[in-house]
C-alpha cells in the first residue's frame, strides 16, 4: 500500500482572469488519483489522503510518483499549473516507513520552475512475499522489471500472490511494451517536411577499454557525421555538443538513427571501434520534452552479441522541432558523477536484448505489367504465342531499422510464389515503428522499378496492454508483434503499362495515397525472443508449413453493385465521361486477367448547370455497374470494425451536439440531456453482444489477440462511462475524458489484417483516367451478423468527392462529386441485395447502326474504316449474332431503335441565353475583287457549318435579336471583317488581322444573334425533343467522331443509331439478378474460327473482350420527387488576402447537386457580410425521402475572388449537410454555424452557413414565406435564422503607428487609420508627419456598431491604415484583422477608469529640467572606500547572479553577507505571465499587406499601437450612455532616452564554424545606430561569457526597435549571423510595470550594487500612487513608517530577519522599496532571450542572458551602471613530488637471467598533455622498488568559483585563435619500463581527481588496488574516501597503479607521493623547482638513495664488473683463481722438476 498526503502549496502563479483554482491529480505506474479543487487560492492546503493498491509489487530504486497541478476550468480542459516527480527509492526496503517531501518546486510544460511548491507526506506498506516472482531471494528487484523511461506499468509481478500462466514481466511482454511506446504522441504528427534540429552532447566516457588509449566519439545522425577532439586515458571528459539541421517530414526523421561509436585514434588498425550505442531519433522524441538529459549509455561491440559492457558515456540529446524550447541542463554536482549505474538510460538487463522477427513470405498475384513488350512482339513475328501479362519480374525487399533483406527473383510471373522465411534479427528495445514491404521488378539493364510498398506498423500488431492491464488488473493483454497469414495489398499508380516515364511513380514509394491496386502478397510475421544469433538471414519454409496456410487461401464469391445517382461539379469536360468501379483487378477495363465484367458506365456528355459547373444528365435512368470478385471472407474482422466504427461515429456526433450546446450556451437542464443521452448511447451500445471469431476457420494469433484487447477495453469503457453516469456533477468537466474515450475506440478500430482491397471508382474521360476516390472494402460490405457490423454506407448512397491523382494543389478544382450507392456482399447472401435495391433494374444489350451520306444518298459504302454495326466508340465491329445472353438470362423481346439521349447534348443545354455564331468567309487573287469562298460559311475552326438563313430558332427558345449582326467587338475593321493570308499547303489562315492589306487573300465575319430560352414554367427539355424522335433514332453528325445532334444539318456527313435489346433474368432473382452477368455477352465467334483468324484473338484489345458487348445495367426510378433548398449564408471571417490591396472581392459559389447559384460580390474585405438567402426553386432527386432525410447530398460552398482582369481566384472551399424537412409543417429551423473554410489542404476561414432541404408538394404551397429583399432578387437570411443583434460602443485607444514599410517605392509620410465593425467604420485624424511624430494627434475614436449578441456570431475587427499621398491618392498601406472581441469586452459601469496611460504620457512629455543641482552627502569616510575595493575582490556582480540562480559555490560569501539576489527569467521579460506583454500601455498589432501567397506567411509592414474597448448600449436612446473608457491622451513628442544594455552570456549558440564551434562577439543596432563588438570577439565557444555593457542614446518611439545580434567572427571570409532577438523599448518604457528599471531588494548607495535608476524609491512610489489613484503616500516616524494606498508600513516590519550591511541608504528609501516591491512591479533581473535566424525561422538558435535599462534624460542623470566584467581564471601551481615506487611489475630479464625493471614515472593534469614530466630512471630494480626524490611542478589556471581548470591552446597549428576548454582538474601519474634501444613498456597508471582526490594509504602495505573504484554492474563496493586537495592543501601516502589484463584489472605498483596545490602568492613565497633543480627547497630533495645496483650497464663498464658480473659469480671466479693458481703451480712443478731432478741424480758439485 502507498499512502500519499497531499498536504498543501504555496506562491502559486495567478492566471491571467485572476486566482487559480487548483486541483492535484498523483500518478503511480499509469494510476491516476484526484483531490477536490479549492477555489480562487495562490496557497491552497489540501490535507487529502489518496491511496494506491501496490498489487503486490514491491517499490523499487527507480519508482517515482507524478504530481500534476492543474487549474480547474468549468469550461475546457483543465490548465497546467506545474508538475513534479518525487523519487521514492528512501522508502524502498522491508519495513514501513513514511517520508514527508517538502516545498518540491512545481515546473511548466518546459520543465523551468514556476516558483511554486508543494508539500506531501508518503507512506508505504511493503507487499508481503518476495519482492519478485522471477527472483525469489529479492535482492535485485532492479534485474526484471527495469525502468523503461516511465511507461512501464508496474505489473510485473503476480497479481494477489498467485502467479499467472504468463506473467507479464517475462522479457517478451516488456518488449511489446516498449513497441508500442510511441503510439500515443506520434498520431499528431503532421507528414509535412518541416525544420528539425537534433542536438548530442558528448560529456563524459567511463571505463573504456584497454591500456593507454586515446579515445575519440563519433556521431552519425541523418547522414552527418561529427567526432570529438582526441582525448587520452579510460574516463575521458569531451563535454561537447554537436548540432545537426535536418528538413524532413516528422516521420521520417523519427525513423533515423543516432549512432554513438567509439574509437581508440591511437590504434592504425582497422578495428580500433571499442565500442558503439545506437538509438532512434524517436526514441528521443517520445522522452518528456523530447530530449534524454545526461544519461549514461552502455556501450556494446556491435560484431560480438554475446560480449559484455564496452564501457560507459554519458550523453544528452534533444530533438527540437519548430518553436521548440530546448530543455536546461542542469548539473548536480556530487549525485550524478558516480552513479552510473541508476543513471543507464536503458537497463543493462534489456540493453542487449536480440529479438529475432521472422517474417515468411509465401506469395503474390495481380503483379501490374512493368516490362515493355519488345521481345514478346519478336516472339509473336516468328509465330509464337505471347504472354502479356506476365511482364514483371518480382523479388520482395523488406527493410527494418536498416536493415535490407530480398527474396529470389522469379522471373516473368506476375503470380509468383517465393515461399521463403527471412530473418530480421534486430537489437531490443528497437524504436522502429515500421516493416516496409515492397516489391520490385528486376531490370537486367535499367534500374530496378518499385511495384508498391506497404508498412506493417508495429504498434497496429504488438500491444503493450498497458492502458488496460493498469486500470483492470488484468494482465496477458499485452502481446509482441505477430500478422497473419493474410493478404497485403498494394497501391500505387494506375496498373496501365507504357513504355513512358510513369508521372506518379512516387505513389508506389508508399509516399501519399494510391490511386490503383497493385497486387497483393501473403505474409505470416511471428517474433522470437531468442538471443543467440541467426547464421542465415533466408531460407525456404518446410512445405508442412504451406499446407497450414493453405486454409487461409479459401476464396468466396463476393458480389458488388454500385448506383449512380448523380454526378455533378464537373469542369467543363468536352469529351464523354463513363465511369469504372473495381476492387482489386475486377472490373478494371484496362486489365485483360480477370473475366469482363459490366463495371463501367454508359458514356455520357456534360450539360452545364447554368451557373457554373457541368453535370451528367441521366434523369431518371441511373447507371449501374455490377462485378463480382472472389476474395478471402474476413467478416470475422471486418463485423468488429464497423461495430467499433459505429459506436464511435454516434459518440462523436453525439459529443459534437454536446460541444455546440456549449458553445451556444444552452440551460444547463438541456445541456444535461444532451449528456445523458450521450453517455445512454454508449452504454448501450457497448452492451450489444460483440461479434465474436470462435468457430471461424481461418482464425490467426493477432486476431486472438486483437480480440481480447478489444473486449477488455470496451468493458473498461462501459465501467468508466456507468462510473462517470453516477458521479459526474458537472458537463465541462467530462469532456476530456469522453475525448479520451473515443480517441480508444478510434484506436481500437484499425484493423491490420484487413486483406480487402478498397473498391477504387475512376471517372474516364474519353479514354484518359482523370480522377479517383478510394472507398475502404468494410465501409461497404454487408454482414449478415447484425445490422450493426454492415458498414456504414452499404446500400447507402453516400456524397463523394473525387481527387485528381498525386494533386499538387490540394481540392482547388474540384473533378467531380458523386452521389453514389454501392452494396458489397457474399454471393451467398445476394438475395439480401433485393432490400437494399430502390428503383427497377434494367439490362441492355446495344449496338450503334452506322451510315454516311455519299453522292448524296445514306449508306454503309461512304463508312472509311467504320463498320456497319459498331459499338459506341465505333472501333469494334459488332453483329446481332455476336450476342448471346449469359447463363440465367434471357432476351425479353426483339432489336430495337433506341435512341440514347445524354450522349447528344446541343452546346446550348443548360444554358439560359444562347449566342449562335456562324462565319461568312470570302477570298480573292491578291489585289482582285472579293468573292464568297467556296465554303462561304464555316463554324471558327473553318469546319463548315450551315447559313444564318437555316437555323431555326429550337423549341422552346425565342430571339433576341431581330436579325442576325456582325460582331465588331473584336480586331476588326468597321464592316466586322477580318483579313489573313494562306500558305500553302493550308487551306484557311493561321491568323487573322484587322487592316486589308494588297496581298491578303481571305477575309471572315463573326456573324451572332441571340436567344434566350422561353420563361414558362414547367418547361422541360424533353417536350421539345418529341418532334424529333419520328425520324427512326438517327443522330447526326459533320464528321466521324464529332459530337451528334438530332436536327440534320446540310453540313453532317455521318449519322448512326442506336439499337438496344433488352434482358430478362430466367428465375426470378429480383434485383440481385445482375450478378449473373459476369463473363458479359459471350460474343459468339464460332464463324470466326472457321475462317481460321483464331491467330487475330491474340490481338485483340482488352477493350475487345471488354466494354463494348459487356451489357448495359440501369436503375430505373419511376417517381421523382422535388425539393426546396434555402441556403443561408450570413459572412465568412478570415479569408485570404489575394488582391495586392491586401484584400479579397468574394463571392461564395454554392453547388447543391446539379444546381448551383452565386452570391453577390463583397468589395475589398477578408471578412465579408453577405447576409442572403439563396433559394433553389426546385430540385428533382430520385429515390426514397427517407434515406434523404438519412443521409442528404452534401452543400459545398466555394470561395471566389472577384477579379475585374483574369479568372477570379480560389478563396478555399466547405461542405455543409443542410437540415432535411420532409413535413414543412416541422417547426425546426436551422441554426447558423461557423464551417471551416480550407484550401490545398489548409485552414484559411470560416464561413457561418445553414442550409434547409424542404419536400415540396406539387404547386409549392407548402413552403416558407420568401424573406425580405434588399436589393431585386437578392433575400436577406430571415429573422430567426440570423443572429441578435444589440447596439454596441467600440472605443478605440489609438496610439501611433510604427515601423511603416513603404508602399509602392515611397515612404508612407501621413497615415490615417479606419477602422470597420460589423459594417461601420470611423477614421482617425491623419498624423502630419509619420517621421517626426508618429503618433496620433487625438487618441480616441468611438463608434456605434450592431454586433451580435452571441459571442459566437461575432464578426472580425479590421484596422486599416491609409497614406495620404498627393492627387487625392489613398491606397491602404497596411491592414490587421482582429478576430476574439471577447478579451476587449467590458462592463463600462463597473472597471473604473485607468488614468495611469494619461499619467505615463504626461510624466514623459514634462519638459526637460533645465538645471538638476545634486546635493552629494560625503558622509562616507575613507576607509569605507577602502573596505568597498577590498570586498570588491571578493564578491562582485557575477556572485550576484551565481548566487540567483542556484550556482553557491561560484559565489562566495555574498549570500551569507545578507546581500540580495536578482530574479533570472528563464524567457523574455515580456513572455513573463504576470507582466502582461508588456502591452499594459497598449497593445501591439501586426500590419499585412499585399497578397498571401502559398507556403510564406503574409508580409508585415508596420505596428499599430493602440487598445480597444467593447461594452453594450441602452437599446433605449433615453437613456444615458455609459461612462467613456479612454481619456484623451496629451500630446507627446519624442523622448530622447539613454539605453544601457548587459549582455551577460550566451547559451547552447549554433556552430559556425568548421570545427563545431564559434567565435561569437555581439553587434547592436538601433535604427541607425549600429555598435560592431567585433574586437571583443569569444573565441571557438557555444557558451560565451560576454560580461559586456553598451550605453546608446535614442529617440523614442522612433527608434523603438532594438536588435541585439550574435554574430560568429571569421578573420577571412564574411562574418555569419547565428541568431537575433528585438525588443520593443517603447513598450519597457511604457508600461506601468517599471519595465524600464527593474527594482532590486534592496536600497544600496555603494558598493556593487548601487542604486542605478534616477528616480529614488520614494519619488517611484508617489508615481506609483498616482498612477493607481492612490493618495500619496505619508511619512512618519522620521521615514520609519509609511502610509499607503490606506495600509500602515513600517521598517521593522520590512526588516525582520534581515541582515543589515554598510552600503544600505537611509530608512525611508528602504521602506518606500519595500512597499514599492509588493506593487508586481518588475523586479531587478536578467532575462534569457531566445535568439532566432532567418535561415531557420522557428528553431531556437541560442539563448542570450541579459536585460536592458531605459532612462529618460528629461529625469537627469541616471546612477553608475553595473560591471559585470568576466572573471579572470587564478593561477594555481600542482606541485608532485614522487619520492618511491614499491611492488612494480617486473617486466624484463636481465643479461643474467633475473627479473627486474628499469623504473620511471611519468605525470601531466589532462589538458596540458604538452607539460608531461618524467622522473629520472631507476635502474635495474630487482624486487619493483624505486626511489626517486624527483619533483614535478604543474601550473595551472583554475576558476575557484566554478572548480574547472581553464586550459587555452591552439587545437591545430594552422588556428588562429586559442580555444578555451573547461575541464576538472585531473592528475595522471603513470609507471614506465625504460629501454634503451626499443620502446618503453607501459606498466601500469593511477587517476586522481583533485576535488575528490583518493585518500592514500600511510604505509604501502595497506594500499591495494580496492582504494580505486570499479563501476560493475553489482556495484556492491563501498564508495572510496576521498578528501578535495583544494581544501586539504597537501596530502602524502601510497596511491595503488593499475593495468588491465584480460578484461580485468590488476595492481601494477605502488606510488608514494606528496601532492600539493599552492596559488601564485604562496608559490613566490615558496619556490621549489622541477626535478631536483634549483631552487631546491619546499622541501629540499637529497638524491635518492638507490642500491649501488642501480645503473644502466652500457654507459658504466667498470660498475658492471663490479655489481653485475662479480656479485653473480664471485666463487666462481676465486675458483677459478685457485684452480689457476694451484694449475700454475703445477705447471712451474712440472717445468722445473726434471731440471730439479737431474740436478738432484748429477749432483754437481
Amino acid at each position: 500500500m502507498l499512502r500519499v498526503i497531499v498536504e498543501s502549496a504555496t506562491n502559486i502563479p495567478k492566471t491571467k482572469f485572476g486566482k487559480p483554482d487548483p486541483i492535484v491529480s498523483v500518478i503511480f505506474k499509469d494510476e491516476k488519483k484526484k483531490t477536490k479543487k479549492i477555489e480562487n487560492e495562490l496557497n491552497p492546503v489540501w490535507n487529502e489522503i489518496v491511496e494506491f493498491d501496490l498489487k503486490g509489487i514491491a517499490l523499487d530504486n527507480s519508482s517515482s510518483l507524478t504530481i500534476i497541478v492543474k487549474d480547474f476550468e468549468t469550461i475546457g480542459q483543465n490548465k497546467l499549473i506545474g508538475s513534479a516527480s518525487v523519487a521514492l527509492k528512501d522508502l524502498v526496503g522491508n519495513q514501513s516507513r513514511s517520508f514527508p517531501f517538502k516545498l518540491i518546486p512545481l515546473l511548466n510544460e518546459r520543465g523551468q520552475e514556476t516558483g511554486a511548491t508543494i508539500d506531501l507526506v508518503v507512506g508505504y506498506e511493503p507487499p508481503a512475499g518476495p519482492a519478485n516472482p522471477t527472483d525469489p531471494g529479492g535482492t535485485s528487484a532492479q534485474e526484471d522489471g527495469e525502468d523503461d523511461g516511465g511507461y512501464e506499468d508496474g505489473l510485473d509481478g503476480p497479481v494477489g500472490g498467485i502467479t499467472p500462466a504468463v506473467p507479464s514481466g517475462t522479457k517478451e511482454a516488456q518488449l511489446a511494451k516498449r513497441i508500442t511506446k510511441g503510439k500515443k504522441t506520434r498520431r499528431i504528427l503532421s507528414n509535412k517536411p518541416q525544420d528539425f534540429q537534433i542536438r548530442v552532447r558528448v560529456i563524459e566516457g567511463r571505463q573504456l577499454p584497454g591500456n593507454n588509449i586515446k579515445p575519440v566519439v563519433k556521431v552519425h545522425v541523418c547522414g552527418q557525421t561529427h567526432r570529438t577532439r582526441i582525448k587520452r586515458g579510460n574516463n575521458p571528459f569531451f563535454d561537447e555538443i554537436f548540432f545537426y539541421n535536418v528538413h524532413m517530414t516528422p516521420l521520417e526523421l523519427l525513423d533515423e538513427t543516432v549512432s554513438i561509436r567509439v574509437y581508440d585514434s591511437h590504434s592504425l588498425r582497422a578495428d580500433c571501434l571499442m565500442g558503439e550505442f545506437k538509438i532512434d531519433i524517436g526514441y528521443v522524441y517520445d522522452e518528456p520534452g523530447h530530449a534524454v538529459m545526461r544519461k549514461w549509455l552502455l556501450l556494446s561491440d556491435p560484431e560480438d552479441t554475446n560480449s559484455g559492457a564496452k564501457g560507459y558515456m554519458k550523453v544528452s540529446m534533444f530533438v527540437l522541432g519548430t518553436g521548440d524550447e530546448p530543455p536546461v541542463e542542469k548539473r548536480e554536482r556530487d549525485n550524478e558523477s558516480d552513479d552510473v549505474e541508476s543513471n543507464l538510460l536503458l537497463p543493462a538487463g534489456t540493453a542487449l536484448r536480440w529479438v529475432t522477427f521472422l517474417l515468411k513470405i509465401y506469395r503474390a498475384e495481380d503483379i501490374p505489367q512493368m516490362d515493355d513488350a519488345f521481345a514478346q512482339t519478336v516472339k509473336e513475328l516468328f509465330g509464337g504465342e505471347a504472354d502479356k501479362k506476365n511482364l514483371v519480374d518480382p523479388f520482395v525487399e523488406v527493410s527494418f531499422a536498416g536493415k535490407k533483406v530480398c527474396t529470389n527473383i522469379i522471373e516473368k510471373n506476375a503470380n509468383p510464389e517465393w515461399n521463403q522465411i527471412i530473418y530480421l534479427q534486430i537489437k531490443f528495445p528497437s524504436m522502429c515503428e515500421k516493416i516496409k514491404l515492397s516489391i520490385v521488378d528486376w531490370d537486367r539493364l535499367t534500374k530496378n522499378d518499385v511495384v508498391g510498398t506497404t508498412y506493417l506498423s508495429l504498434s497496429k500488431i504488438a500491444s503493450s496492454g498497458g492502458e488496460v492491464e493498469a486500470n483492470s488488473g488484468e494482465t496477458e493483454v499485452g502481446f509482441l508483434p505477430t500478422f497473419g497469414p493474410c493478404y497485403l495489398n498494394f497501391y500505387g499508380s494506375p496498373r496501365e503499362y507504357t513504355g513512358f516515364p510513369d508521372p506518379y511513380d512516387e505513389l508506389n514509394f508508399g509516399k501519399g495515397e494510391g490511386v490503383a491496386y497493385r497486387g497483393r502478397i501473403l505474409v505470416e510475421l511471428s517474433t522470437l525472443s531468442e538471443s543467440k544469433p541467426v547464421s542465415k538471414k533466408l531460407e525456404m519454409i518446410p512445405n508442412d508449413d504451406l499446407l497450414v496456410v493453405e486454409k487461409y487461401q479459401r476464396r468466396r464469391k463476393f458480389c458488388l453493385a454500385a448506383v449512380f445517382h448523380s454526378a455533378t461539379m464537373l469542369q467543363d469536360t468536352g469529351e464523354p465521361i463513363q465511369f469504372e468501379v473495381s476492387i482489386g483487378n475486377y472490373g478494371n477495363k484496362f486489365d485483360s486477367t480477370c473475366k469482363p465484367l459490366a463495371s463501367t458506365t454508359q458514356y455520357s456528355h456534360a450539360v452545364f448547370d447554368g451557373n457554373y459547373y457541368y453535370y451528367l444528365p441521366w434523369a431518371n435512368t441511373k447507371p449501374v455497374v455490377t462485378l463480382t470478385s472472389f476474395w478471402e471472407d474476413i467478416s470475422h474482422r471486418l463485423d468488429p470494425v464497423n461495430v467499433i466504427l459505429n459506436m464511435a461515429e454516434r459518440l462523436q456526433s453525439n459529443l459534437a451536439t454536446l460541444k455546440s450546446g456549449m458553445q451556444a450556451k444552452v440551460s444547463e437542464n438541456r445541456l444535461a440531456e444532451m449528456w445523458l443521452k450521450l453517455i445512454d448511447d454508449l452504454t448501450e451500445d457497448i452492451s450489444k453482444p460483440f461479434p465474436l471469431i470462435e468457430g471461424k476457420s481461418n482464425i490467426t494469433v493477432l486476431d486472438t489477440q486483437i480480440e481480447k484487447l478489444r473486449l477488455k477495453s470496451l468493458k473498461q469503457i462501459g465501467e468508466a462511462a456507468a462510473r462517470m453516469r453516477s458521479e459526474a456533477t458537472e458537463v465541462k468537466a467530462t469532456l476530456t475524458e469522453i475525448e479520451d474515450w473515443l480517441d480508444r475506440l478510434l484506436q481500437l478500430s484499425e484493423e491490420p489484417q484487413n486483406s480487402m482491397p478498397d473498391v477504387i471508382i475512376w471517372m474516364i474521360r474519353g479514354e484518359k483516367r482523370l480522377a479517383y476516390a478510394r472507398v475502404p472494402a468494410h465501409q461497404v460490405l454487408y454482414s449478415t451478423t447484425s445490422p450493426e457490423s454492415s458498414g456504414k454506407y452499404c446500400g447507402k448512397t453516400q456524397t463523394i468527392f473525387l481527387k485528381y491523382p498525386q494533386d499538387k494543389t490540394k481540392d482547388v478544382k474540384m473533378p467531380a462529386e458523386l452521389r453514389i450507392n454501392i452494396w458489397l456482399g457474399l454471393s451467398a447472401v445476394e438475395k439480401k441485395f433485393n432490400s437494399f435495391a430502390e428503383g427497377t433494374f434494367s439490362v441492355f444489350a446495344e449496338m450503334y447502326e452506322n451510315q454516311a451520306l455519299l453522292f448524296g444518298k445514306w449508306g454503309t459504302s461512304g463508312l472509311v474504316g467504320r463498320h456497319k454495326f459498331s459499338d459506341v466508340t465505333g472501333k469494334i465491329k459488332l453483329k446481332r449474332e455476336y450476342f448471346l445472353p449469359p447463363k440465367g438470362w434471357d432476351w425479353e423481346g426483339e432489336w430495337m431503335v433506341d435512341p440514347e439521349r445524354s450522349l447528344l447534348t446541343e452546346a446550348d443545354a443548360g444554358h439560359t441565353e444562347f449566342t449562335d455564331e456562324v462565319y461568312e468567309n470570302e477570298s480573292r487573287y491578291p489585289g482582285g475583287e472579293w468573292k464568297a469562298s467556296e465554303q462561304s460559311f464555316t463554324d471558327v475552326n473553318g469546319e463548315k457549318a450551315p447559313p444564318p438563313r437555316e437555323f431555326t430558332c429550337p423549341f422552346g427558345w425565342v430571339w433576341e435579336d431581330d436579325a442576325w449582326k456582325s460582331d465588331l467587338n473584336r480586331a476588326v475593321d468597321e464592316h466586322g471583317w477580318e483579313y489573313g493570308i494562306t500558305i500553302p499547303p493550308d487551306t484557311k489562315p493561321k491568323s487573322w488581322v484587322a487592316a486589308e492589306k494588297m496581298y491578303h487573300t481571305h477575309r471572315r465575319r463573326r456573324l451572332v444573334r441571340k436567344r434566350r430560352r422561353e420563361q414558362s414554367e414547367g418547361m422541360t427539355a424533353g417536350r421539345g425533343r418529341s418532334s424529333y424522335e419520328d425520324q427512326e433514332g438517327w443522330e447526326y453528325a459533320s464528321l466521324i467522331g464529332w459530337k451528334f445532334h438530332w436536327e440534320q444539318r446540310s453540313s453532317d456527313t455521318f449519322r448512326r443509331r442506336r439499337w438496344r435489346r433488352k434482358m430478362a433474368p430466367s428465375e426470378t432473382h429480383g434485383a440481385a439478378a445482375i450478378f449473373k452477368l459476369e463473363g458479359a455477352l459471350g460474343a459468339d465467334n464460332s464463324a470466326d474460327d472457321e475462317e481460321g483468324k483464331s491467330s487475330n484473338k491474340a490481338k485483340e484489345s482488352a477493350t475487345t473482350v471488354f466494354g463494348a458487348n459487356t451489357p448495359m445495367v440501369s436503375c430505373y426510378f419511376d417517381r421523382v420527387y422535388t425539393y426546396h433548398l434555402r441556403c443561408y449564408i450570413y459572412q465568412a471571417r478570415n479569408l485570404m488576402a489575394l488582391d495586392k490591396d491586401s484584400f479579397s472581392d468574394p463571392y461564395a459559389h454554392v453547388s447543391f447537386l446539379h444546381q448551383s447559384k452565386t452570391t453577390e460580390i463583397i468589395h475589398s474585405t477578408l471578412n465579408p457580410t453577405w447576409d442572403q438567402t439563396l433559394i433553389f426553386n426546385e430540385i428533382e432527386i430520385y429515390g426514397d425521402p427517407q434515406s434523404i432525410a438519412q443521409n442528404p447530398p452534401k452543400v459545398v460552398i466555394e470561395l471566389f475572388d472577384s477579379d475585374q482582369v483574369g479568372k477570379d481566384e480560389f478563396l478555399g472551399r466547405s461542405v455543409c449537410c443542410p437540415m432535411v424537412k420532409l413535413a414543412p409543417e416541422d417547426d425546426i429551423t436551422p441554426k447558423l454555424l461557423w464551417y471551416p473554410v480550407t484550401n490545398n489542404g489548409k485552414a484559411c476561414g470560416d464561413i457561418l452557413f445553414a442550409a434547409e432541404l424542404i419536400l415540396r408538394d406539387k404547386g409549392g404551397t407548402n413552403l416558407p414565406i420568401l424573406p425580405s429583399q434588399r436589393a431585386p432578387k437578392l433575400y436577406m437570411v430571415p429573422q430567426g435564422i440570423r443572429p441578435v443583434v444589440q447596439l454596441t460602443a467600440v472605443e478605440i485607444l489609438a496610439w501611433g503607428l510604427r515601423n511603416m514599410k513603404n508602399y509602392q517605392l515611397a515612404p508612407v509620410m501621413s497615415p490615417s487609420l479606419i477602422v470597420e465593425c460589423g459594417g461601420e467604420m470611423v477614421e482617425s485624424v491623419v498624423i502630419k508627419n509619420l517621421k517626426k511624430t508618429p503618433n496620433f494627434p487625438s487618441s480616441v475614436l468611438f463608434m456605434k456598431v450592431l454586433l451580435p449578441k452571441e459571442e459566437l456570431y461575432s464578426p472580425s475587427l479590421v484596422i486599416k491604415v491609409i497614406d495620404h499621398r498627393p492627387f487625392g491618392r489613398k491606397p491602404i498601406v497596411g491592414q490587421c484583422t482582429i478576430d476574439l472581441l471577447e478579451s476587449f469586452r467590458c462592463d463600462p459601469y463597473t472597471t473604473k477608469q485607468d488614468i495611469a496611460p494619461q499619467l505615463k504620457v504626461s510624466l514623459l512629455s514634462a519638459a526637460p529640467r533645465q538645471d538638476t543641482v545634486i546635493d552629494m552627502e560625503d558622509t562616507q569616510p575613507l576607509l569605507t572606500a577602502q573596505l568597498t575595493e577590498k570586498e570588491e575582490e571578493i564578491v562582485d556582480w557575477w556572485s550576484k547572479f551565481y548566487a540567483s540562480i542556484g550556482e553557491y559555490e561560484k559565489c562566495g560569501q555574498y549570500i551569507k553577507k545578507g546581500y540580495d539576489t536578482l530574479k533570472v527569467y528563464d524567457c523574455e521579460l515580456e513572455k513573463v505571465p504576470e507582466f502582461n506583454n508588456l502591452t499594459d500601455f497598449c497593445d501591439t498589432f501586426k500590419l499585412y499587406r499585399g497578397k498571401s501567397e502559398e507556403s510564406d506567411d503574409p508580409s508585415v509592414v508596420g505596428e499599430f499601437k493602440g487598445s480597444f474597448k467593447i461594452y453594450a448600449l441602452p437599446a433605449d436612446p433615453a437613456v444615458a450612455a455609459p461612462p467613456r473608457q479612454f481619456r484623451e491622451l496629451p500630446d507627446s513628442g519624442p523622448q530622447e532616452c539613454i539605453v544601457r544594455i548587459y549582455i551577460v552570456r550566451a547559451l547552447q549558440l549554433q556552430p559556425q564554424d568548421n570545427n563545431g564551434l564559434c567565435d561569437p562577439y555581439i553587434k547592436i543596432t538601433l535604427s541607425k545606430k549600429v555598435i560592431e563588438d567585433r574586437d571583443h570577439y569569444v573565441p571557438n565557444t557555444l557558451n560565451p561569457i560576454f560580461g559586456r555593457m553598451y550605453e546608446l542614446s535614442c529617440f523614442l518611439p522612433q527608434e523603438k526597435d532594438l536588435k541585439i545580434s550574435v554574430y560568429d567572427y571569421d578573420a577571412l571570409t564574411r562574418d555569419e549571423k547565428v541568431g537575433e532577438t528585438i525588443i520593443d523599448l517603447e513598450n519597457r518604457f511604457l508600461s506601468r510595470y517599471g519595465s524600464h528599471c527593474g527594482i532590486p531588494q534592496q536600497y544600496w548607495i555603494s558598493g556593487v550594487n548601487t542604486w542605478r535608476d534616477q528616480l529614488k524609491p520614494t519619488q517611484l512610489l508617489q508615481n506609483v500612487a498616482r498612477f493607481k489613484g492612490y493618495a500619496p503616500p505619508v511619512f512618519s516616524e522620521s521615514g520609519r513608517k509609511i502610509n499607503y494606498g490606506g495600509q500602515d508600513y513600517t521598517l521593522d516590519d520590512a526588516e525582520a530577519n534581515k541582515i543589515l550591511h554598510q552600503h544600505l541608504g537611509p530608512g525611508e528609501e528602504r521602506l518606500a522599496l519595500h512597499i514599492l516591491r509588493t506593487q508586481g512591479l518588475v523586479p531587478e533581473h536578467v532575462e534569457t532571450r531566445t535568439l532566432y535566424s532567418t535561415f531557420q525561422p522557428n528553431i531556437s538558435q541560442g539563448k542570450l542572458q541579459m536585460w536592458v535599462d531605459v532612462f529618460p534624460k528629461s529625469l537627469g542623470p541616471p546612477g553608475p551602471p553595473f560591471n559585470i566584467t568576466p572573471r579572470k581564471a587564478k593561477k594555481y601551481i600542482l606541485r608532485v613530488i614522487i619520492w618511491n615506487t614499491k611492488d612494480v611489475l617486473l617486466d624484463e630479464k636481465s643479461i643474467t637471467g633475473e627479473e627486474m625493471s628499469d623504473i620511471y614515472v611519468k605525470g601531466w593534469m589532462p589538458g596540458n598533455e604538452e607539460n608531461k614530466q618524467k622522473t629520472d630512471v631507476h635502474y635495474r630494480s630487482l624486487d619493483g622498488e624505486g626511489n626517486f626524490n624527483w619533483r614535478f611542478v604543474f601550473p595551472f589556471d583554475y576558476l575557484p568559483a566554478e572548480q574547472l581548470c581553464l586550459v587555452s591552446k591552439k587545437e591545430h597549428f594552422w588556428s588562429l585563435d586559442k580555444t578555451e576548454f573547461r575541464i576538472p582538474p585531473k592528475l595522471i601519474i603513470q609507471i614506465w619500463d625504460n629501454d634503451k634501444f626499443s620502446l618503453d613498456d607501459y606498466l601500469g597508471f593511477v587517476e586522481l581527481d583533485l576535488h575528490k582526490t583518493i585518500i592514500p594509504a600511510k604505509v604501502p602495505e595497506k594500499c591495494s588496488i580496492d582504494m580505486i573504484p570499479e563501476y560493475k554492474e553489482d556495484s556492491s563496493q563501498k564508495a572510496p574516501r576521498t578528501a578535495s586537495l583544494f581544501e586539504q592543501k597537501s596530502m602524502k601516502g601510497w596511491w595503488p597503479c593499475y593495468v588491465e589484463k584480460d578484461g580485468s584489472r590488476i595492481l601494477a605498483g605502488k606510488v608514494e607521493m606528496t601532492l600539493e596545490v599552492v596559488n601564485e602568492k604562496e608559490a613566490e613565497e615558496r619556490p621549489a623547482g622541477k626535478g631536483r633543480d634549483e631552487p631546491n627547497m619546499n622541501p629540499k630533495l637529497d638524491l635518492p638513495n638507490r642500491p649501488d645496483t642501480s645503473f644502466l650497464w652500457f654507459t658504466n663498464p667498470c660498475k658492471t664488473m663490479k655489481f653485475i658480473v662479480w656479485r653473480r659469480f664471485k666463487w666462481l671466479f676465486l675458483g677459478l683463481i685457485i684452480l689457476l693458481i694451484l694449475l700454475l703451480f703445477v705447471a712451474v712443478l712440472l717445468y722445473s722438476l726434471p731440471n730439479y731432478l737431474s740436478m738432484k741424480i748429477v749432483k754437481p758439485i
